[in-house]
């Protein structure tokens, strides 16, 4: 299988190639793998003039031709998924396996959204709440909100640019994309796909460009909602010039763990060494922090220590490929200093910590400060910290000491301390029995403090995509 030799954006619904700017790089060989036109300025005033002109046909659309729309696009995904996978193995470096998973959630992404697309419901509501209310009642329905903007991240490039689209065609909302310039294709295939449907024309735009020519994405006043997923220095800063529109954010986090003293023990292992070293980490819920039950600590570590090196490193597209590169040389330059900066401080080294180019080995360590980067920001990348407790309370209390709040996960099997932490942690999801990286693609999904604003979710991200709009009804008095 190969990749096109150039791939055009998409301009109100039309494949359009005024260049071959970009460059895309296949991650693991650092060598040129594809070219993708690259939107100036004009592109995108243009798209987002053309998404407001499409607002008021698209929003008009009965649920089923919504619906239909999202249908073809589950059916033609799924014909293409090898290709998808394959061009998400080059342009981001994710492993095979990893890749397909991926696929798999693009594909469930558009399936919720197209069953979600004809049951967006309102309510008739009672006003007569006092005697002058006598007479009337009322009734809302949820309205598309306008032209949406969408930033969508390198990390997950098909299905976090999904949980920004498909919504946005459940419920009636024209859009601009900027996918990012690291990982354009599987945004730019999502096009090729519906530029197949008969979407107004205005529907849709999907335009690759540099960050500092990206501003309208963010402060153009047409726009009405700006949906985000990156970075929480890049997200609170855009939301900042975001202006009166409305916006999500979906951020970043240095999710924890905790593996109580009942735990099995081989379970947790098993989903820890997923959650933390799944497509090399490169996830805002990737575990980050580990904090064990003294009782079972030495045991816990002995086994993730053996099972980390076992891990598989190398060429993802390679089926017995665990771990990848990370998205670029830069970024595991970063992580690699940030594990040493650890071991300077007093940190134990327990497994991995070695770097060639952008492969960072999958790395374990010990008794790191809490001030280190290393567990106070957010790593993106292959390394975790662990760490004993011997009070449950204690543990949550740690795991809160974040300005992060995303996921977290714990392990036990005392149903009191799953709702004490379901209770008492400040972050967006609590899973019980599983890693923070856990998600299916219909839940509500987002975080609190630095972690972001909003949820994704396919009926929650239609929340934010409409509006109530009511309606009184006043009956006269006979």
């Amino acid at each position: 299988m190969q990749l096109a030799k150039s791939y055009p954006y998409y301009l109100a619904n039309k494949a359009v190639s005024p260049n071959q700017d970009l460059v895309v790089t296949n991650k693991f060989t650092g060598k040129e793998a594809t070219r993708v036109a690259m939107a100036s300025t004009e592109a995108i005033d243009r798209g987002i003039a053309a998404s407001v002109e499409a607002f008021e046909p698209f929003s008009k659309w009965p649920a089923y031709k919504r619906q239909d729309v999202l249908m073809h696009c589950v059916n033609r995904f799924t014909e293409r998924f090898e290709e998808l996978a394959y061009s998400l193995c080059i342009e981001a470096g994710k492993p095979i396996k990893d890749s397909r998973g991926e696929v798999s959630r693009l594909i469930d992404t558009f399936r919720v959204a197209a069953e979600e697309s004809v049951r967006i419901y309102g309510e008739v509501m009672p006003l007569d709440i006092s005697a002058r209310a006598e007479g009337y009642r009322g009734m809302w329905k949820k309205v598309p909100i306008g032209p949406c903007s969408f930033i969508s991240p390198f990390n997950f490039p098909l299905n976090l640019a999904a949980h920004k689209v498909a919504p946005a065609l459940a419920v009636g909302c024209p859009f601009v994309l900027k996918p990012a310039s690291l990982t354009p294709l599987g945004a730019i295939i999502m096009g090729e796909v519906l530029a197949e449907t008969d979407l107004p024309d205005g529907t849709f735009s999907i335009l690759p460009c540099r960050r500092d020519g990206a501003a309208l994405f963010t402060e153009d006043e047409r726009l009405k909602l700006l949906s985000f997923t990156g970075s929480p220095g890049v997200g609170w800063d855009l939301k900042s010039k975001a202006g009166k529109k409305k916006v999500v954010l979906e951020l970043g986090g240095n999710a924890a763990v905790i593996v109580d003293e009942d735990a099995d023990i081989e379970d947790a292992v098993e989903r820890i060494l997923i959650g933390a070293f799944y497509q090399s980490g490169q996830s805002c819920i990737g575990v980050q922090r580990i904090l064990i039950h003294e009782s079972i600590y030495d045991d816990v570590k002995g086994r993730l220590v053996a099972k980390t090196k076992e891990l598989i490193s190398g060429d993802p597209l390679n089926e017995d490929t665990f771990i990848g590169p990370m998205i670029s040389e830069k970024e595991a330059t970063r992580l690699h200093g940030w594990i040493d900066s650890a071991v300077a401080s007093g940190a134990t080294l327990l497994c991995g910590g070695k770097r060639e180019g952008s492969m960072l080995e999958a790395t374990l360590l010990e008794g790191v400060d809490k001030s280190e980067a290393l567990c106070a920001q957010e790593a993106f990348g292959p390394a975790a910290v662990l760490a004993k407790f011997s009070d449950f309370t204690a543990a949550l209390n740690e795991v809160n000491d974040s300005i992060f709040g995303l996921q977290a996960g714990i392990f036990t099997r005392d149903l009191y301390k799953a709702q004490q932490a379901w209770d008492t942690l400040d972050v967006g999801g609590v899973v019980i029995g599983d890693v923070p990286s856990w998600r299916v693609d219909n839940m509500p999904y987002g975080g609190v403090k630095d972690s972001g604003l909003g949820r994704e979710g396919i009926r929650w991200a239609i929340e934010d995509m409409s509006e109530p709009r009511l309606m009184v009804i006043r009956t006269k008095k006979s």
